[in-house]
């Protein structure tokens, strides 16, 4: 198979520039010369399918880009000290091709709600450092559900500080998925 030659233009430049010829008929941009026309429609309409052209991704571009897309999602709804609860919205840009909640999105949203559980007892001056964080995906969350995201400090001593997640679903109370995260406490040092 031959690929095509194509210009040094930026990959994203050349994603959008692709999809935004696609015609179910014809094609003005030739990515591999050798391959069927009607393979590679199928092939960029799975793409779009799965949201790799959707306009909100191209959005987010940038270092760290989940936290605007995460915390757009996510809402305060307690914080005292050694817990906190956030209602998060399952929306699309946050799902996975099957309809549910994505995992990666849902390890980054027990990473954020452990870090503010954790500042609710560690002090400022101490910085946190993220040890070790395990999930337990039990049960699909389906798009456009809300979850009910409850951290709880299970141990916090000098060094360490453990805390707990449950994501529920709002209608049913039923549980979906589980975290647990470590962190490491040490000072700030005074150089």
């Amino acid at each position: 198979m031959k690929m095509a030659k194509t210009p040094s233009v930026p990959p994203q430049e050349q994603i959008s520039s692709s999809f935004s010829s696609i015609s179910t008929t014809t094609m003005t941009k030739t990515i591999i010369k050798d391959m069927n026309s009607e393979h590679i429609i199928s092939l960029l309409g799975f793409l779009e399918d799965v949201g790799v052209s959707d306009s909100t991704v191209r959005n987010y571009v940038s270092k760290d880009l989940y936290s605007p897309l995460l915390c757009s999602n996510l809402q305060t709804l307690d914080v005292r000290p050694g817990y906190i609860s956030c209602l998060l919205s399952v929306k699309p840009a946050i799902s996975n091709f099957y309809g549910g909640l994505h995992g990666g999105a849902a390890a980054a949203v027990a990473e954020k709600v452990s870090i503010a559980c954790a500042r609710t007892v560690v002090p400022e001056d101490k910085e946190l450092f993220l040890g070790e964080l395990s999930m337990s995906y039990l049960s699909a969350a389906p798009t456009n559900a809300k979850l009910v995201v409850d951290g709880s400090v299970v141990r916090s001593g000098r060094n360490i500080t453990v805390v707990a997640i449950n994501f529920k679903l709002t209608n049913s109370g039923k549980l979906v998925h589980t975290a647990r995260a470590t962190f490491y406490n040490s000072p700030v040092s005074k150089l």
